[in-house]
């Protein structure tokens, strides 16, 4: 007899097989996606290399298949758009709403997938964690009263995200924040810039914490990459 954790994985990767056999050629390795302006950016380590907190199964699906898909549905909705596949993936979500309305819903989905899935396989490392150090860590001492408070309020905002979206410490006006977005929408459309942000859309740990968000949460303190998200506060506080 199936067990729930059974049927839990068969219902993942028949979802993530899905997703990807509608792209030219089907499954990644199958057939090379539609050619476009914007390409997957490589993982910046193995896909096992953030174990036992996040499983290489899951990082392997999440880049290769749900991040591919972003992209290609991006170069999609900019096909004959000639201007606007010249600009960056930033530019066009920083001025969402300045484009033509057939395709604003799938540059801000897409577009918006993209540039958060490629920031946070930046934001996450291996033997990361800890507490941030320099100007960002007295920043949060000030802001939220030590480090202990803002993982609170961090994880606060991750675990009340309602179905699928991001948790993310921001810089608004120079001011550090914790908001959340729904979906994919990314934090650049709302005049701020993302320095921090967790993927909390099942599709990013539903493999191995089942219904357990507070657990992922948990387990991705001990995988950030603080020094980038150092750098990212020290150019936008400039």
């Amino acid at each position: 007899m199936m067990t729930r954790r059974d049927a839990v994985k068969t219902t993942f990767l028949t979802t993530a097989a899905i997703s990807t056999a509608a792209l030219p050629g089907g499954l990644l390795g199958q057939g090379a996606p539609p050619t476009g302006p914007f390409k997957l950016p490589a993982l910046p380590y193995a896909f096992d290399a953030l174990e036992p907190h996040l499983d290489a199964r899951t990082m392997e699906i999440h880049h290769d298949r749900h991040h591919q898909t972003y992209v290609t549905n991006l170069n999609k909705a900019l096909e004959g758009q000639e201007a606007l596949a010249k600009k960056t993936v930033e530019q066009l979500l920083r001025h969402i709403e300045d484009l033509p309305e057939a395709i604003r819903t799938p540059v801000r989905n897409s577009g918006g997938g993209h540039y958060n899935h490629s920031l946070f396989w930046q934001m996450l490392k291996k033997d990361g964690g800890g507490e941030p150090t320099g100007s960002l860590g007295k920043a949060i001492d000030r802001r939220f009263g030590g480090f202990a408070r803002f993982k609170e309020e961090f994880s606060a905002a991750a675990t009340k995200v309602f179905g699928s979206g991001w948790a993310w410490l921001v810089l608004e006006e120079k001011e550090l924040k914790i908001s959340s977005t729904p979906n994919q929408d990314t934090p650049l459309s709302q005049g701020r810039a993302p320095l921090l942000g967790l993927d909390v859309w099942e599709h990013a740990y539903y493999l191995k914490y089942q219904n357990k968000r507070a657990d992922y949460i948990a387990a991705f303190f001990h995988v950030i990459n603080w020094n980038f998200v150092a750098e990212r506060f020290e150019r936008y506080r400039a």
